[in-house]
């Protein structure tokens, strides 16, 4: 699953050559959302200060999952698949552990997010709160969080350096 858009093609067009910029382009749109991701909740913490429109225990998901991003791609795929790191502590068994509780924070960061949307401003919405904006910031801070992780590591090509 590491190289499942290695095969992507980019529309043809003679002026860019895409194959050499694949790294770059992949980053960039990967530190884009990220970005945006806490644009979003920063926006929404400032907007709504007071603890009953946005709880400020709300942004734990955010911040276990910029975590779990920095888990996640600071394990190669050639560590995972046991290419480049044989000796260590762990060696290839620790760098897939590693990477299994890293996808673990994110996934129960992103569904807690959806936890926080629907049970605390859409299902029982309570009189003081005007607007579901907050619990819209935090679901959207960690799917885009998410997206981003999943093209910083998988969007990217790694050089094996024998």
């Amino acid at each position: 699953m590491a190289g499942f858009l290695d095969n992507f093609r980019w529309p043809e067009c003679e002026c860019i050559d895409w194959a050499e910029r694949r790294n770059t382009v992949a980053s960039i749109v990967a530190g884009v959302l990220f970005f945006t991701g806490w644009w979003i909740m920063i926006d929404a913490a400032v907007s709504y200060p007071k603890p009953a429109d946005l709880n400020h225990a709300f942004h734990t998901c955010g911040v276990f999952s910029t975590l779990a991003f920095f888990m996640i791609n600071a394990v190669s795929n050639g560590q995972v698949r046991g290419d480049t790191y044989g000796e260590g502590c762990f060696g290839r068994t620790g760098a897939r552990v590693w990477l299994f509780i890293g996808f673990m924070m994110m996934f129960g960061s992103l569904i807690a997010s959806m936890w926080i949307l629907f049970g605390a401003y859409v299902a029982s919405p309570s009189p003081e709160r005007e607007t579901v904006y907050p619990g819209l910031a935090v679901f959207f801070q960690n799917a885009l969080i998410f997206f981003s992780t999943l093209i910083y590591k998988f969007g990217r090509t790694e050089d094996l350096w024998g």
